[in-house]
């Protein structure tokens, strides 16, 4: 587990500069949001998604991230790290997806905010907000 702070406001979380999490890889901050929130970087771009599986109620960050998608540990569901969406059953709906931005070096992700996917050039992943299907 990684220690946060929020920033501006409650919704608004501080990660640190993150520059240890290095491609293909994952980790978990517990203390933010219901569930804590999985951070992972993949090819450069950093991504937030909640750290729990809409099909077992387990952390995803247990599992396995390949590529742009994460695996749950119990029964291998996968989820799209880019919009939190589910690749198929066991898993019939995605997982929230949060916006992710760099401010003064650091890595802030936002809990508030809808997701969008039209901009994928910002260096984050492109995610501008949050997507849930729950």
């Amino acid at each position: 587990m990684t220690k946060a702070s929020t920033h501006g406001d409650a919704s608004n979380h501080v990660l640190g500069p993150l520059e240890d999490l290095v491609d293909g890889e994952s980790r978990a901050f517990e203390e933010i949001g219901e569930y804590g929130i999985v951070v992972c970087n993949v090819q450069g771009e950093i991504y937030a998604l909640e750290d729990n599986c809409s099909h077992a109620d387990t952390p995803l960050s247990e599992g396995q991230l390949r590529g742009w998608h994460i695996t749950c540990p119990l029964h291998g569901a996968s989820f799209d790290i880019r919009d939190g969406s589910h690749g198929g059953p066991p898993a019939w709906e995605g997982v929230p997806c949060y916006k992710v931005a760099r401010v003064d070096g650091e890595v802030v992700v936002s809990l508030e905010a809808p997701h969008s996917t039209d901009d994928v050039s910002n260096g984050l992943g492109g995610v501008d907000g949050m997507f849930e299907t729950r």
